[in-house]
């Protein structure tokens, strides 16, 4: 007869023994499932995600990849500045505000140009200069007469462009002190009127708008250039001058402007060119990009808004 306690520890190991096996045989039917089912018979939640993710990184890659080649597309396409060498141009005195915002465009367009600062004059007084040998790359007259002078010497390549064109008026104090009011008030004899020297573009013009109106004019001075006869004005050594309108345009208050009819019988034109010199030093393609600048749509503007008329 079996004692009680070993029955007892019988039973306990075949529970265990059969529990065991049991664990295993769950095993071996999970493993047997995964292995003979087929994966589209899987959760479409359990694979969407994963193709999901791939296809993302897909298109991340790809658009990276795109940007990359574009930046190097545009980099390779960008042409290079290839305009270098030293810039001098010479330009008519009431071009200062205007050119003097022209070469900085033109340096930051250019970096490799060396452009010396601009030299302002009276046109005749330029164009006798460039006449006896001073060296410019590029010279730009206030009218049609002081550039022909440096055209019949044979110094200018090509033809000069006309790019510009100017009217007169009569500077006065700020409030017009003396109440003028046309040309026929600057006869006065108390009045002291100072104008440009004759062989100036703006005394030339002077001139013939006193001659249209029939006045005569004795000034107290004659200039060389119209800056000298607007600081006249603005600094009260003269009561009254004739400027460009431009001129007093650019005086930020400093004069005020009084019009006058016969200002349309003495329109000045601007002329620019590249000199031979240019040639000779080697700067022909960077004086032709300064014309350029000037004659085309950003110098046109530019013009236009210091007031200077279209030519």
């Amino acid at each position: 007869m079996i004692p009680s306690s070993l029955r007892r520890r019988a039973a306990g190991g075949l529970a265990v023994a059969l529990a065991v096996a049991m664990v295993a045989g769950c095993g071996s039917s999970s493993d047997s499932a995964s292995s003979t089912t087929p994966p589209t018979t899987a959760p479409p939640t359990t694979s969407a995600p994963t193709t999901s993710a791939a296809t993302g990184a897909s298109d991340m890659t790809s658009a990276s990849s795109a940007s990359e080649m574009t930046s190097a597309s545009e980099a390779t396409s960008a042409a290079p500045d290839d305009l270098s060498g030293t810039l001098t141009v010479y330009a008519a005195a009431s071009l200062k505000k205007t050119f003097d915002q022209l070469r900085t465009d033109f340096m930051a367009a250019h970096p490799d140009v060396e452009f010396a600062e601009i030299t302002y004059d009276g046109s005749s007084t330029l164009a006798t200069q460039l006449i006896n040998g001073a060296q410019a790359d590029v010279f730009a007259s206030a009218d049609l007469n002081n550039m022909k002078k440096v055209t019949d010497e044979s110094l200018i390549v090509g033809d000069p462009v006309n790019f510009a064109t100017n009217t007169l008026q009569i500077a006065v104090a700020p409030g017009n002190p003396k109440g003028i009011t046309d040309l026929a008030s600057l006869a006065a004899a108390d009045l002291k009127v100072v104008l440009c020297a004759p062989e100036v573009p703006c005394g030339n013009a002077a001139q013939k708008a006193l001659d249209a109106a029939g006045v005569s004019v004795t000034a107290v001075s004659e200039e060389q250039n119209v800056t000298a006869v607007l600081t006249k004005v603005e600094t009260g050594d003269a009561d009254a001058g004739l400027v460009y309108k431009t001129d007093v345009a650019g005086s930020d208050g400093g004069v005020d402007g009084v019009d006058f009819p016969e200002a349309a019988d003495a329109v000045n034109e601007y002329p620019i060119g590249v000199l031979t010199a240019a040639e000779d030093a080697g700067n022909t393609a960077a004086a032709s990009a300064f014309v350029s600048m000037v004659t085309g749509a950003e110098g046109q503007q530019v013009l236009a808004d210091a007031g200077f008329g279209a030519p």
